[in-house]
């Protein structure tokens, strides 16, 4: 399946029960990752991502001379200032679950953080391997999962800390994200109707 064909189809549901979603890119999400953020953040959520990083074995250096260049993210619903995001297989490594345990207590999350731990764990195995030897900047030789596991923390963390709500997280493991949306139609449509 190409390359953003779920997320598209997932849009496409939502659409058509008038749920407009446009892609989700601020300025406070970006390249820098934890050592880019604005002082509100910083100030919630700084600690953790640091922990986060450490165990994820990033380079500090590295990242902290990235630009300021905004991440695109999946979704953005603007009249409730939601962020969603769907994940498919490459999201659910064992990186993802070292991310997921050093969250701190009570963090407001939009999605059943011991759920997402549970698909990990089932999932590692096949996920460890998708792009395992890519190097990513700031996590060096084979880093690009600890890069997209260190991102998606970075967003279920600062979201919240910005004053959103927090980020609502939608598995598509069967590349199908008409039928993801479906099967969360209910949630999404409670959650984004106010």
């Amino acid at each position: 399946m190409p390359v953003g064909a779920a997320q598209a189809a997932f849009c496409t549901a939502a659409a058509g029960d008038g749920i407009h979603l446009e892609m989700a890119k601020v300025s406070w999400i970006n390249q820098r990752g934890h050592f880019g953020l604005p002082q509100e953040a910083a100030d919630s959520a700084g600690a953790a991502l640091s922990a986060i990083f450490l165990a994820l074995k990033g380079e500090r250096d590295a990242q902290a001379a990235k630009r300021f260049t905004p991440l695109p993210g999946d979704f953005y619903h603007a009249p409730t200032g939601t962020f969603i995001e769907t994940d498919e297989l490459q999201h659910f490594t064992t990186f993802r679950f070292q991310t997921l345990e050093l969250y701190p207590p009570g963090v407001p999350l939009g999605f059943e953080k011991d759920e997402y731990a549970s698909l990990c764990r089932q999932l590692a195995l096949r996920a460890d391997k998708y792009r395992a030897a890519k190097a990513a900047t700031g996590f060096g030789p084979g880093g690009r999962q600890r890069q997209r596991a260190h991102n998606d923390a970075l967003r279920d963390l600062v979201i919240p800390a910005m004053g959103h709500p927090p980020v609502i997280r939608i598995p598509i493991l069967d590349d199908n994200g008409e039928g993801a949306y479906f099967r969360h139609r209910e949630m999404l449509m409670s959650r984004l109707s106010g």
